[in-house]
């Protein structure tokens, strides 16, 4: 055999192995579709207006034993169409990165993404998200909310709120009664007596969503109470919003609740 068929061959060989997967190396695997929502319908929309989600492989868990895996990177996609880029406005991070490998600014967990409805009939896109744990258990959660403008064919965000999760913070849209379409959230103050900063939010023609009431709950971090902190402040948050009067039936959560009553407006089912 000839030195230039001799290399001919090796170099070819070099390229077949650099080609076939390695031994025992499973192949990376494809995002999996994890949600999908045809926007046309609900929203009406001139576009054929679609949101999609995705799910990248499994990570590195920072908050467990090396080799311990948690779920991968969620991409969010909000498009006029079957192909074509995705509308930024979903893809922004969970937070500003506190450094260079910050792990807590892409989202790993897709709380919900759903069609809901919203004041006076007109529908929202609901999207929450959440973080990898933290090495306490807790979670950074973004809620999304978003509008169809009609004469503009897209999507705008009117209602974008950041969280945690280990003191009890919610933010949630209210689907029913006389604060439909409303979204109230409920966060830990910093100093004491320790309770819960309650902030309402109405959503505008302008569209987005504008604060109406903002007041420090009569819930205690740590009361014992087992209702939500949203609906344990229901009848407070109707009073102040002039929705409820004492003496009324108060407003009670979904579910049992066998012996209603008020203490200095929490509400209590025991």
């Amino acid at each position: 055999m000839s030195t230039c068929t001799w290399l001919a061959r090796l170099g070819l060989l070099a390229v077949m192995a650099a080609a076939a997967p390695a031994t025992g190396r499973a192949a990376p695997s494809a995002p999996a579709a994890i949600a999908a929502i045809d926007l046309a319908g609900p929203f009406a929309t001139r576009s054929p207006w679609r949101f999609t989600a995705t799910q990248g492989p499994a990570a590195a868990d920072p908050a467990s034993l090396p080799g311990d895996e948690a779920p991968g990177a969620v991409t969010l996609c909000l498009r006029s169409g079957a192909s074509g880029p995705c509308d930024p406005q979903l893809q922004t991070p969970l937070r500003a990165p506190a450094s260079n490998d910050d792990l807590f600014v892409t989202p790993h967990y897709l709380g919900r993404a759903d069609v809901a409805p919203g004041a006076a009939g007109r529908p929202l896109l609901l999207v929450q998200t959440a973080s990898l744990h933290s090495g306490d258990g807790d979670q950074l959660v973004l809620t999304q909310a978003l509008a169809y403008e009609r004469a503009a064919d897209r999507f705008v965000r009117v209602y974008s709120h950041l969280t945690g999760r280990n003191n009890n913070q919610e933010v949630r849209f209210i689907e029913t009664g006389a604060l439909k379409g409303d979204i109230i959230s409920a966060e830990p103050t910093e100093n004491a007596p320790y309770g819960f900063w309650i902030s309402v939010n109405v959503l505008t023609s302008a569209p987005a969503y504008k604060e109406v009431l903002r007041y420090r709950s009569a819930t205690r971090y740590g009361d014992g109470n087992p209702l939500a902190v949203i609906d344990s402040e229901m009848a407070n948050i109707e009073q102040r919003l002039g929705l409820w009067r004492p003496g009324a039936p108060p407003p009670l959560p979904a579910g049992a609740c066998p012996k209603p009553h008020l203490v200095r407006m929490e509400l209590w089912c025991r």
